[in-house]
This record gives C-alpha cells, sequence and structure tokens, in this order.
C-alpha cells in the first residue's frame, strides 16, 4: 500500500514541493503520530481565562508538543506557498498528508489559509504589514487564522442568522455579537461575518471583517465564552466567542460582502474534500494491514473473495474521489485571484467543488465504517485508534455546509449559471458521446420541473452526478 506522499507522486506528475512533502511525512512517521494520538487521546483543550494577576488571557490550553505538531505543515507551505508562489498544490499536498495521519489537524490549517487568502486580496497594504506578513513567517512565530461564520441559529442560512452588527468606527469597525462555532479559536486573525450598521436584511447585507486577537494596546479584541468537547477533530480547538465592540477591519466592500465570504467557504471545502480522500486511502491502508494477519475460516481476511472485492471497490472508489476532489484544486488554482463579478470558468470550479465536498465527505464516513466493521471489535477499542477514523470522518459532511448544503448550493449554480454546459463541455474530451448527451438530456429535464420538485428530488441527481465526474476524470492520464 502506498504512503500518503508515494500516492501524490503516482497521481501527480509534477509536483514542486516533493521534496518539502517527503521531510513532512518523515516528521509525521518519526514525531507527529506519537503527539497527535497524545493529543486526542487527552480530550478538549480548555481555557485559562485569566493570569494570575486577574488580567483576563484567554489562553487555549492544549497537550504538550501540540504547538510543534500544529506548526509543521506551515513551516513547510501551508500558507506562504500560496501567497508567495501562487502555489495551491503544496498547500493542499501538504493537507493531504496531514489529513492522512490526523484529519482533525488539516483544520487550522485550513482556516488559517481561508484567513490569509481574502488579506491578501482584499486588504490594504497598511493590513498586509501588520497582519498578513506574520501569517507568512516560517518559524516557530508564524501566527494562525480562523473563520467564523456561524452563529446560534445555525451556518447554512447565513442571510438569517449572522446577527453580528458592525459598527463605522474611523478606518475600523466595532462588532457586536455572538459566534457558536468557532473552529481554532484562539488563533491570532479570525475573518469574520458581520452586518454593518444600515445594511439590508438576508445575505446581501452581510460583510466580511478581519478581527484580530489583541488589540494594538495589547488588551484582548474578544472574549473566549467556552470550549466545545466534540466527537472528534480535538487537535482543534472550537470554542464561542463573545464580540464586545471588537476591532474589526472590512475587506473588500460591504455589497461584495457574501461572495467574499463564499470565496472563504469554497477555499475550504476544497480542503475537506483532500482531507477526505486522504482518509479514504487511510481507512483502504488499516484494513489492509489488519487483513494480510487476520485469520479467518483458515485463511487471512485478505485472500477471502468477498474482501478482495471490498479491496477492489474500494480502491476504484479512492481513484474518483482523489481525481474530483484534486479537479476542485486544479480549478482553484485558475480562478482564485478573481474578484466579482465572477468569470464561467469561477463558477465551473463551484460546480465541481460542492459536488466534490459532497461525494468525497460521504464516502470517506463510508470507508470508516468499514474499517471498523473488518476489524471486528477491535474497530471499537480506542486503544486500537480504528475508531478514530470514525470520530474525525463524521465532521467531513457537515464543516462548511453540510451535506445538503452542497447539493442545494450545486443546484443553485446549475440554475442560474448553467455551469453544468461548462462542466460537459470540459469533460466531453475524456466521456463517450453518448454518455455526454444522457447527462445533457438528463439535467435539462430535471430543470424544467417545478423548483420545488427539482430540490426535492436533488439526492436523485447529484449523488450519482459526483461519481460519474469522478469516473471520467480518474479515467484521464494526466
Amino acid at each position: 500500500m502506498h504512503s500518503p506522499t508515494e500516492f501524490l507522486r503516482t497521481h501527480l506528475k509534477a509536483l514542486a514541493c516533493a521534496e518539502r512533502l517527503h521531510l513532512y511525512e518523515q516528521w509525521w512517521e518519526t514525531e507527529g503520530r506519537a503527539i497527535s494520538e497524545t493529543v486526542d487521546r487527552a480530550g478538549t483543550p480548555w481555557l485559562r481565562a485569566y493570569d494570575r494577576l486577574g488580567n483576563r488571557i484567554d489562553e487555549i490550553v492544549m497537550p504538550a508538543g501540540y504547538d510543534r505538531l500544529v506548526r509543521q505543515a506551515y513551516l513547510h507551505g501551508a500558507v506562504w506557498s500560496v501567497i508567495e508562489e501562487n502555489d495551491l498544490s503544496s498547500s493542499f499536498a501538504l493537507g493531504y498528508i496531514t489529513s492522512f495521519y490526523d484529519p482533525g489537524l488539516y483544520c487550522p490549517h485550513t482556516v488559517s489559509l481561508s484567513t490569509a487568502v481574502p488579506l491578501y486580496k482584499y486588504g490594504s497594504p497598511l493590513l498586509h504589514e501588520r497582519f498578513l506578513k506574520p501569517m507568512l513567517r516560517r518559524d516557530e512565530t508564524v501566527w494562525q487564522g480562523a473563520t467564523w461564520m456561524t452563529e446560534v441559529g445555525g451556518g447554512s442560512d447565513l442571510g438569517a442568522n449572522v446577527q453580528t452588527r458592525a459598527v463605522p468606527h474611523g478606518e475600523k469597525y466595532l462588532l457586536t455579537g455572538e459566534k457558536y462555532f468557532c473552529s481554532n479559536v484562539g488563533a491570532e486573525l479570525a475573518v469574520v461575518a458581520g452586518r454593518p450598521e444600515g445594511a439590508p436584511s438576508g445575505v446581501r447585507g452581510v460583510a466580511l471583517f478581519l478581527v484580530p486577537k489583541w488589540r494594538e494596546e495589547g488588551i484582548l479584541n474578544y472574549r473566549v465564552r467556552r470550549m466545545k468537547d466534540k466527537i472528534g477533530t480535538r487537535s482543534v480547538p472550537t470554542g464561542e466567542v463573545s464580540l464586545e465592540d471588537s476591532e474589526g477591519y472590512l475587506l473588500g466592500t460591504q455589497e461584495a460582502g457574501i461572495y467574499l465570504i463564499m470565496e472563504v467557504l469554497n477555499c475550504s471545502r476544497v480542503a475537506n474534500s483532500v482531507g477526505s480522500v486522504a482518509l479514504i486511502q487511510r481507512a483502504i491502508r488499516e484494513v489492509h494491514q489488519f487483513a494480510q494477519h487476520r485469520i479467518a475460516f483458515g485463511k487471512p481476511l485478505i485472500e477471502q473473495p468477498l474482501m478482495r472485492r471490498q479491496f477492489e471497490q474500494w480502491h476504484i472508489i479512492l481513484e474518483r474521489a482523489f481525481a474530483l476532489a484534486w479537479e476542485s484544486v486544479r480549478l482553484m488554482q485558475t480562478v482564485w485571484h478573481q474578484t466579482p463579478p465572477y468569470s464561467a470558468e469561477y463558477h465551473l470550479f463551484r460546480l465541481i467543488t460542492h459536488l466534490a465536498k459532497y461525494w468525497t465527505a460521504e464516502q470517506a464516513v463510508q470507508s470508516a465504517k468499514w474499517c471498523m466493521e473488518v476489524h471486528g471489535g477491535h474497530g471499537v477499542l480506542a486503544e486500537q485508534g480504528v475508531e478514530r477514523l470514525l470520530r474525525e470522518a463524521m465532521v467531513l459532511p457537515i464543516w462548511e455546509g453540510g451535506s445538503h448544503r452542497q447539493m442545494l448550493d450545486a443546484l443553485e449554480v446549475i440554475q442560474r449559471r448553467q455551469a453544468h454546459l461548462s462542466l460537459l463541455e470540459m469533460l466531453a474530451p475524456y466521456a463517450d458521446a453518448q454518455v455526454i448527451a444522457e447527462w445533457r438530456a438528463r439535467l435539462e429535464d430535471y430543470l424544467r420541473v417545478p423548483a420545488q420538485e427539482q430540490e426535492a428530488e436533488l439526492e436523485t441527481l447529484i449523488p450519482p452526478l459526483a461519481e460519474w465526474v469522478g469516473q471520467v476524470l480518474a479515467s484521464v492520464d494526466k
């Protein structure tokens, strides 16, 4: 079975960061795995709200070694390679290796990238100097980012649930509100969804703000209310944050706010897809290692006909999932510098991203379940580590827009932007012409039915479409 680096080298012929990937994987094998297991077993991080003099500090206390664990990918280029070298592939390849060993740890790297990108694109030179430069450091002082959109009402309906108020205050804004799921809480920076004073209701009234942890005078800019105790992803601290006249900086314009927020989310969705595929590969490898030595009915599991067939099926799924996820990486590389209004290619990127996020996350959960099942009773024992894969996988269909949201967003970009036409055109050189024609007819027929019926029947459209796109892309010799 391939290591994650070998898998990437096999599937990506040209990787500028090949040596960095090799070194990063070596670090995981020699140091990272042990630290990761310790962090996971330690459970929920805790909040040290005050120092011994009674000053509010809101320090997130993690197990020993965590800082070294989380910062390795930053040092190898999880953020700086994108901004300084315009190289998304290196960042997502590093994320693949991270997720192979610790899917939860990829979250801090993802939200840091999803902070740096809008800051780079829409921040002023002064914001670059003060906030972007520390995010691009290549040592232990590197800053982390976070993306905080969700409030207590939920995250999918931003127009209805974003109640955080943003009041102009000179060149800044003062934000007041409550953020309910704040991943990578404690990061030096966060991009936050807020509603400027006087803005309209709905999604057209939300904007994107950069909120630092500390004000210039050195006092806390927001407060952490409590930490979240989650089923998995313990290697990313998650909490609730109270914004109380917290200083923030508008990124872009108020009018374009929802588009910038969606850029942030789609960057994270691409990473979610890459991480999902890495988890699938890890599950397959765990099963392979176990099945070689587990004897049942007189011979190893690996030699049993049903088990062999399952391996074949999961390898096919892995190939399709990787092709689909990496196509979203490839397309993001071509469009990530675009600003509203976007091109047709950008909307194709959106469609592929929704399909990839939906399908790869669902497959990741099933692969983890299969891995536990093959291990039998050992699969549910924490001491064996297999059950962790399922705990880590369960967040993947939920994070940054659940599976329902991805299907609905895919339908929206088909309805409003006709992105399916660009998709079929892109796949035409690699797919059977008759199949392309059948999908074109199927999609056109689908769009003729009433809108409510289209939404109700989405599970008959999006899953087979996503799998077919992955199948075609996996057949392409890149």
